[in-house]
């Protein structure tokens, strides 16, 4: 039976516990907003959302009460609200562009996103982003016409990241937060393909992207009721990573610590330790078996994005037509989401925000070295000039190779490069995360190309 070398100096190097807790009043503030998320807010903008009838990105824009042209008018107005309430905190605006011959949009069609942006006070080049989708569809994805009320999918989303600005706009970030209605999510994700490219040119140093695509349902077709799991799914090696970079990758390691890998590494332990009774799963996969959403066109251009979404898909009421056969109901009507499942899955969206905004940013440049040495040794750069006062200093993280989570570590103080002695860098996977004066992390970063968060 093979069994592990004993860890001798690598537990004696783990002198805090893993993951140390922020400061006490840091602390308070997101149980605070761990809480705070309402079912009843939730299960209203499902409801507004509802009652447009369809919200296909081909459907009616001029009307006031049906189609996407008055649903994203509402979700504008609903945030302008919300900015009214926190003294004008949250930019409001349309992300927009012509889509023409694609297989599902043929005739030139603007496709509209909303999104709110609440300005980080140290460091506002920093964003992170939390979206879900506008549209909806019935069982032909080029049906326009026909009631297509999309209430999980994704009514729920939209009211997710409508409310977690409403919890969030009462407090101040050192990062920028944007909560983004994404369109066009079922004709190709071209709201996503958008906003990403928009995000690009303008210099958006994004690092993270919580997509939220199906936050309500706790019923699966499957037969199992679950309001206590969440899947989060993360994919593996960077789409846009280079042809040196995967070579280097080979002799490196880190096919499992992409940046969004460690992303929904953080979301997890965010989970365990503000949302009761809510059991993260990691899904190391892009996104279900052969499909697709609006987090992935971020990860196309390098950035972390993940999906959260419920654990128990109903199959029935998704992309179906309304209607009844066999005794089988199908469509996706409101009587099938669970308002407080989506509160619960918003609190984890809202805690991960403002935990990764309150935090540095993820440490750029982080190097290893130690072969054929007893000890290993890390490096990073300093932090950009805005953020040096907000870093207390930085935590190494080690695990086994075959481990899912990061398992031991040691605060290291502000410093750019730190050896710890005796432990053979063959054996493990390493990391860095910055820490804030209030004792706020950000995520891991592996070192090399393959791990890293970007500038």
């Amino acid at each position: 039976m093979l069994t592990r070398p004993p860890l001798l100096a690598a537990m004696l190097l783990s002198a805090l516990p893993l993951c140390a807790a922020p400061t006490d009043d840091k602390q308070q503030l997101l149980h605070a907003i761990a809480t705070a998320p309402s079912a009843d807010n939730i299960e209203r903008d499902i409801a507004k959302l509802v009652s447009f009838g369809t919200r296909h990105t081909l459907s009616e824009t001029e009307s006031d009460t049906r189609g996407i042209g008055a649903a994203r008018r509402w979700i504008k107005a609903e945030f302008e609200r919300i900015s009214a309430d926190c003294g004008g905190c949250l930019e409001v605006s349309y992300s927009s562009a012509v889509i023409e011959g694609e297989p599902r949009i043929p005739d030139a069609t603007e496709v509209v996103s909303v999104i709110a942006v609440q300005r980080g006070k140290t460091d506002p080049g920093r964003y992170v982003i939390m979206a879900g989708d506008i549209d909806s569809r019935v069982s032909d994805v080029m049906d326009f016409t026909s009631d297509a009320p999309g209430a999980n999918d994704n009514a729920s989303g939209v009211a997710g990241a409508l409310e977690a600005a409403r919890v969030l706009s009462k407090y101040q970030f050192n990062g920028t937060i944007v909560y983004a209605a994404l369109s066009g999510e079922e004709q190709g994700l071209f709201g996503g393909k958008i906003l990403a490219e928009q995000a690009k040119e303008a210099g958006w140093r994004i690092k993270a992207v919580l997509n939220n695509d199906m936050i309500g349902n706790t019923a699966g077709i499957n037969g199992v009721i679950d309001n206590t799991t969440a899947r989060v799914f993360a994919e593996g090696t960077r789409a846009n990573e280079t042809e040196q970079e995967a070579r280097q990758r080979r002799f490196t390691g880190g096919e499992n610590d992409s940046p969004t890998r460690n992303l929904a590494r953080y979301i997890d332990v965010i989970a365990d330790r503000y949302i009761p009774n809510l059991d993260v799963m990691p899904v190391y996969r892009l996104d279900r078996f052969g499909r697709g959403g609006h987090h992935r066109p971020f990860n196309d251009l390098g950035y972390p994005a993940v999906r959260i979404m419920e654990t128990n898909e109903h199959y029935d009421r998704q992309h179906q037509d309304l209607r009844t056969e066999n005794g089988i109901v199908y469509g996706d009507t409101i009587d099938g989401v669970d308002f407080a499942y989506a509160a619960k899955l918003t609190a984890l969206n809202a805690v991960t925000l403002a935990s990764l905004a309150w935090a540095p940013s993820p440490p750029v440049d982080v190097t290893i070295k130690g072969a054929v040495a007893a000890d290993t040794t890390l490096s990073w750069a300093n932090p950009l000039p805005q953020e040096a006062e907000l870093v207390k200093g930085y935590k190494i993280y080690w695990r086994y190779t075959d481990a899912p989570a990061w398992q031991f570590s040691r605060e290291v103080g502000k410093v750019t490069e730190f050896t710890l002695k005796n432990v053979v860098i063959d054996n493990y996977f390493f990391g860095v995360a910055s820490i804030s004066q209030d004792g706020i992390e950000s995520p891991v970063v592996f070192p090399g190309a393959a791990g890293s968060f970007g500038n």
